[in-house]
This record gives structure tokens, C-alpha cells and sequence, in this order.
């Protein structure tokens, strides 16, 4: 339904992918024929293939993202997922097992550009979603758009770290704080992490890392957050049926069809109760009540030591 929504109304997505090393974010494939897909990474070490048949249009730049355009020094580490404008804090780092991960291992200076350039360049008229993963200026880069291209952006999914693992990096907190004061809520979040152990101490007691990591608990260093826009925004900004289908749209791609439903409502306030939105909320309903049904339950702890029980005695 929710790409027949999109072709009906000829809405085509904007996909903006900042650090695309690997495959495009899972959740964007479901609507990957009514969009356009754009990514960055100057490092290709770890470029992929895009299928053509995944979007209706892909387009790669192995360039920086910066908040300005010009050469710009990157720093390539030990693993390309590390690699960044900014030069690792290893110092900040060298408590964590995973510091060898961001060891310069060479300097290159990369031709950068800005997302506004690109915009125009390609003539994509919005950025819809942005997911950056910059490693570490991921507010920058967000700040960086002209105001009017920031009003335009509904959707958009950081990195920010929680250690200061770059200098110069964009932590979360501010991070955070930025977004809500734009007129953003926080829609997801995943905490990442790694272990609290040196390497010294690993290699001198001669410990297998693997083992470590395995046993020990996480310390959490970073965060996947994604935030959507408030209803209140998009009312305050005057904004068209286009941005309100769109931003139900990623909505139930999060899976907050609750939300959707309140955009919908706010939608027929604003533009009546047309089919588009009759339609919108008849198929939200419907899945609200197939997840309720379907979606599995997790046991209770007495069940949990039940199975638990069986197990063992059997």
C-alpha cells in the first residue's frame, strides 16, 4: 500500500546516505521504487555495488561530505568504517579494545562537497531522509544545509558517539538537543559499544579477544538514533499534503503506526477527508490489529524458568 500510496500521488523520495559504506539502510528498500538514492564515501575500501533494480534512480559520489566545499584531509584507518574527516582520539581510545580499529594507517586529501551542491548539481529539489554516519560531524553536516533545504528534511538518522573517539566529534548529547530545538522527536535508538578492556592487557595475559568479547559486557560507546518530525513543526512550517504522505510513510516504516494515524488525522484538519487519507488510515488500522494479534509475547519470568527447568533435567 504504501508504495501504491507514493506512485498515485507521483511522490518520489529523496535518499540521502552520508558514510554509505556497505548496503543502504534495509528500512529504505521497501520504498526503494519511488525513490532516489544518493550516497557518499570518499573511502572506497568498502564501496558496494547499488542494484539498479533497488531504487527507481541510484547515484554514488566518492566524495566527502563537509560544510563547505573544498580538498579536504581523511584520515584512512585500520578499518574503513573508521575513517573520517576528523583525526581519531586515540588517547580518548586506548581503553577500549577496539582502539586499533581506528589506527591511521594512511592520509589522502579528498575532494569534498556539500549536500546543497548536490542538490542542485543533480536537481533533487529536498533531501526527504538523511542518514549520515560521518564519524563524527554528523550536526555539522545537518547544519550545514540552507535553512530551506533543513525545513525539508522529515526524516534523519545520526551516529553520535558517546566517547569522544575524534577531535573535534559531535557527541550526542549536543547532538540531541539540536535536533529537538528543530523541530525533531526521537523515534528510535540502538546503543552500540565495544569492550572496556586495553589491548595491552589482552595481548600481555595473552587472552583471546573474540573470548572477551563474548564474556564481557559492553560499554557503550555510540548511539543509531533516528528522529522524525513533530506535527507541531510541520503545522508551524505551513507544510503541503506532500510532506505529511511523506512523513506517514516513514512513519510506518518505523513501525510507530500510532503516529501515522495522528499525522493522518492532522492531515484531514488541514486538507479534508479525501481518499488518500481514508485509504491511509483503513490500512494502518488493519496492521494495527494484524501486529496486536501476530506480534510474539514474551514469556513471563515463571514460564522462562519453566523452560529453563526442562532443559535442564532433560
Amino acid at each position: 500500500m504504501i508504495n501504491t500510496l507514493l506512485q498515485e500521488q507521483s511522490i518520489q523520495i529523496v535518499l540521502v546516505d552520508v558514510g554509505a559504506s556497505g548496503e543502504p539502510p534495509t528500512i529504505w528498500k521497501q520504498i526503494g521504487t519511488q525513490a532516489i538514492y544518493v550516497g557518499f564515501d570518499p573511502d572506497e575500501r568498502e564501496m558496494r555495488e547499488i542494484h539498479s533494480d533497488l531504487f527507481a534512480k541510484h547515484i554514488i559520489i566518492n566524495q566527502a561530505v563537509m560544510p563547505s566545499a573544498g580538498d579536504v584531509t581523511f584520515y584512512l584507518t585500520q578499518s574503513p568504517y573508521c575513517s573520517s574527516t576528523l583525526e581519531p582520539y586515540l588517547e580518548k581510545l586506548q581503553d577500549y579494545i577496539y582502539s586499533d580499529l581506528f589506527v591511521v594507517t594512511d592520509q589522502t586529501t579528498v575532494p569534498a562537497t556539500t549536500l546543497d551542491d548536490v542538490v542542485t548539481s543533480y536537481n533533487l529539489g529536498q533531501i526527504d531522509w538523511l542518514k549520515t554516519d560521518s564519524q563524527g560531524i554528523d550536526l555539522q553536516i545537518y547544519k550545514s544545509l540552507s535553512e530551506s533545504l533543513q525545513n525539508k528534511v522529515l526524516a534523519i538518522d545520526v551516529e553520535p558517539g558517546l566517547l569522544r573517539a575524534y577531535k573535534g566529534e559531535d557527541l550526542f548529547p549536543e547532538v540531541h538537543l539540536e535536533l529537538l530545538n528543530n523541530g525533531f522527536w526521537l523515534s528510535d535508538l540502538e546503543t552500540r559499544g565495544t569492550t572496556r578492556m586495553t589491548r595491552q592487557s589482552l595481548h600481555t595475559l595473552k587472552l583471546d579477544e573474540e573470548l572477551i568479547k563474548k564474556a564481557s559486557k559492553m560499554a557503550p560507546g555510540w548511539l543509531e538514533a533516528r528522529y522524525l518530525r513533530t506535527l507541531d513543526w510541520l503545522q508551524e512550517q505551513g507544510m503541503g499534503q506532500r510532506e505529511y504522505i511523506v512523513l506517514f510513510v516513514f512513519a510506518l516504516l518505523d513501525g510507530h503506526l500510532g503516529y501515522g494515524l495522528d499525522i493522518m488525522r492532522q492531515y484531514q484538519q488541514l486538507f479534508g477527508r479525501d481518499i488518500v487519507s481514508q485509504r491511509a488510515i483503513a490500512y494502518t488500522r488493519n496492521q494495527i490489529e494484524q501486529r496486536a494479534v501476530y506480534k510474539p509475547q514474551k514469556p513471563s519470568i515463571a514460564q522462562r524458568v519453566k523452560n529453563k527447568l526442562k532443559y535442564i533435567l532433560t
